[in-house]
């Protein structure tokens, strides 16, 4: 709706919001909304709150001001150096391939130095819903944000008020203190920002982080030496985090021990201990919805994306009408044929370029539904 009112009326919209983030205010009436219940996929149990997740539903209005003020702030956070550079995800011209793109390079540069690498992978636990909303405007501030953007961040945050939706559930609306809301445009940014700080400049390690996901790399002449330098190393990333109300899943920390195409060596399993628990290193795990292998073999993860390819043409077969094949009237077949191609496959081609895309020998990728695909090797 509000695309056509920009269309009818350019005017509008900007009439509407300009006072809003000149006086940095975000009216009650757009932080009332309802937050919708999903429970988390496979948990082995739903008896705790912390295996669901709650999104809440924004009023449109509100969405398109905060995409605005997250345009701004993001412009402002890379002069400001409120962003670390090895931040990835929800940022303008960084995305999760980034991150990936970051960590191979990384790995394989010291491979390149004859080194062992091993890596852990670290998730925020609660991370959205721990920040203390406090805290956020007065970063902003030391940081030296604009002043109309630091009070309409605190507005944002303050006095909310939502409804938990869920089968059987009163519509009972009340205040609550949420920390970052999921599903607002504005919070992956913020909460980028507020974890910034957790990059360490710690000499043995390096920190690489897509929003709430981090992943600490090490290196030396032994895998021995490789545990001991990751154990050392989230001793301070826990004193850091702490202040800020941040805290690590150790149940959910996964280790891999990276090794060449080339290596005669077994694999190495020797675990990491944090918390008093031993994480044993694995041979395949996904980290940003990418599948890495312990010799970075694209192969898993191009299947997995061509399985679900497939399956997505296949659903679309089922429930089109009969004569249409898969594609709606107002599509020519080989139109439709195209864009569902370039949608389910088109990823495959721009994903992990340098994930050595000529030794990868996966010959059932050049067919989607039945028809010849072809792909450019990246450049």
């Amino acid at each position: 709706m509000w695309k056509c009112v920009d269309r009818i009326k350019p005017s509008l919209l900007p009439s509407l919001l300009d006072p809003l983030l000149a006086h940095g205010f975000h009216p009650p009436s757009l932080k009332k909304a309802l937050g919708i219940v999903h429970d988390k996929p496979d948990k082995p149990l739903y008896d705790s709150p912390s295996s669901y997740r709650v999104i809440v539903l924004l009023r449109t209005l509100s969405k398109i001001l905060e995409r605005v003020v997250a345009s701004r702030l993001s412009a402002q956070g890379a002069i400001c150096s409120l962003i670390h550079p090895l931040q990835c995800g929800s940022l303008p011209g960084s995305s999760t391939a980034d991150a990936a793109l970051v960590l191979q390079h990384n790995v394989e540069s010291f491979h390149c130095l004859r080194y062992k690498v091993s890596i852990f992978f670290l998730d925020v636990k609660g991370g959205f819903d721990n920040l203390e909303s406090p805290s956020r405007p007065s970063l902003l501030h030391r940081e030296g944000v604009s002043p109309y953007l630091v009070q309409w961040v605190g507005s944002f945050l303050s006095e909310c008020t939502y409804c938990l939706t869920f089968q059987g559930s009163p519509r009972l609306f009340g205040p609550v203190s949420p920390g970052v809301p999921q599903g607002s445009p504005i919070s992956p940014l913020l909460f980028v920002i507020y974890v910034s700080s957790l990059h360490l400049e710690i000499p043995t390690s390096l920190f690489v982080s897509n929003v709430d996901d981090f992943a600490v790399t090490v290196a030396s002449p032994a895998y021995i030496t490789n545990v001991r330098l990751l154990q050392k190393s989230f001793s301070p990333l826990k004193r850091k985090a702490s202040p800020i109300n941040i805290s690590f899943s150790v149940p959910k920390t996964e280790l891999i021990h990276w090794r060449t195409t080339r290596s005669n060596e077994p694999p190495c399993y020797l675990p990491v201990q944090l918390k008093d628990q031993l994480l044993y290193p694995q041979s395949r795990l996904k980290w940003s919805g990418f599948i890495f292998t312990l010799a970075f073999d694209p192969r898993p993860h191009f299947s997995r994306r061509y399985t679900l390819a497939n399956a997505a043409l296949a659903t679309i077969r089922r429930v089109s009408p009969p004569g249409w094949a898969f594609h709606p009237p107002f599509v020519s077949p080989w139109r439709a044929r195209s864009l569902l191609r370039f949608s389910c496959m088109g990823p495959l081609s721009g994903t992990l370029p340098c994930l050595s895309w000529a030794r990868c020998p996966f010959s059932g990728i050049g067919t989607v539904g039945g028809s010849p695909t072809v792909f450019s090797p990246p450049t």
